[in-house]
């Protein structure tokens, strides 16, 4: 599913025009990257928590120049989902 595709299924379901809830959700998307970039992690009950997660300063090995280069310590955003979003995944969707 895409933004587009997202847009126009709750323009279906609540009856608000589609250029409102592009709006809306373009609005919900900048407040997202807005707080993880200022530190902050989002909470959304019953769906899940876009929170910062810390990666530690690691080895790694550029292939092309056959070296060893030092990765240092970042944040990187990340999704976890709420346990019973995670429960109705696991039971409805059926392995492909």
């Amino acid at each position: 599913m895409t933004k587009a595709d997202l847009v126009s299924r709750i323009s279906d379901k609540t009856g608000i025009e589609r250029q409102d809830v592009q709006v809306t959700v373009e609005a919900f998307m900048e407040s997202v990257r807005d707080s993880l970039e200022n530190g902050h992690n989002v909470y959304l009950r019953g769906f899940g928590s876009f929170v910062i997660k810390r990666r530690a300063k690691k080895t790694g090995r550029d292939i092309l120049k056959n070296k060893t280069i030092e990765i240092p310590a970042h944040n990187i955003p990340s999704f976890k989902p709420a346990k019973s979003f995670m429960e109705n995944v696991k039971t409805k969707v059926s392995a492909s």
